[in-house]
This record gives structure tokens, sequence and C-alpha cells, in this order.
């Protein structure tokens, strides 16, 4: 299994239970992105609560698109975060990210 590191950065809100957090990573474009989803989905879990001292390390599960899963030519690798079905606020799920912002654990 593959996830993409991100950074839970707030408490959204305690509904619908178990409750929302935002997260946001930035792609190998510099382009910020975020999802707002419930805490579950997100690895590291524990660490998120109301209370938590934000942000917090966390995974999104997700699948490495690239044939062969070997990056490109520049070095990134494209990604889906459907797994979970996640998807940002504009509707995307699929992301170039750096072999440095994947992880296996």
């Amino acid at each position: 299994m593959v996830f993409l590191r991100c950074e839970a950065v707030r408490w959204v809100g305690d509904e619908p239970q178990p409750g929302l957090v935002e997260v946001r990573f930035t792609d190998a474009h510099q382009q910020q992105w975020a999802f707002i989803d419930k805490w579950p989905i997100f690895t590291a879990g524990d660490d998120l609560a109301p209370g938590s001292h934000y942000p917090v390390e966390v995974g999104i599960l997700c699948d490495v698109l690239n044939t062969g899963n070997t990056a490109d030519t520049s070095g990134t690798f494209r990604i889906s975060v459907a797994p979970w079905g996640l998807e940002s606020p504009e509707g995307r799920i699929e992301f170039d990210v750096r072999a440095d912002q994947l992880t296996t654990s």
C-alpha cells in the first residue's frame, strides 16, 4: 500500500460523525491542494481530534498510476486518491507528486 504524505491542518467540525478534518499537500508543480473528510480516512488518525495541536502529519491511501510504479522523466509520480473516495473541492482525484511525498508505511 502506498500513502501520500500530507498534513492535517484543522478540525472542521463534529458532524457528520466521527468528525471532519482538513488535510493539505503541495504537488510536484507547487500547487497546494486540500481535502476535507472524516478523520479515520487519514493514517495517524489517532492524533486527530478537535483539541489536537495542528498540523499533524497524516497519509492518504493512493494508487500510483505510472506504468510499473516508476517515476516519469521529471521525477514525479502520477497518483490517484480514489481508493477512499477522496477528491479535492475542485473535483480532482489525480495529482503529480515527488517520490519523497510517498511512503509505504
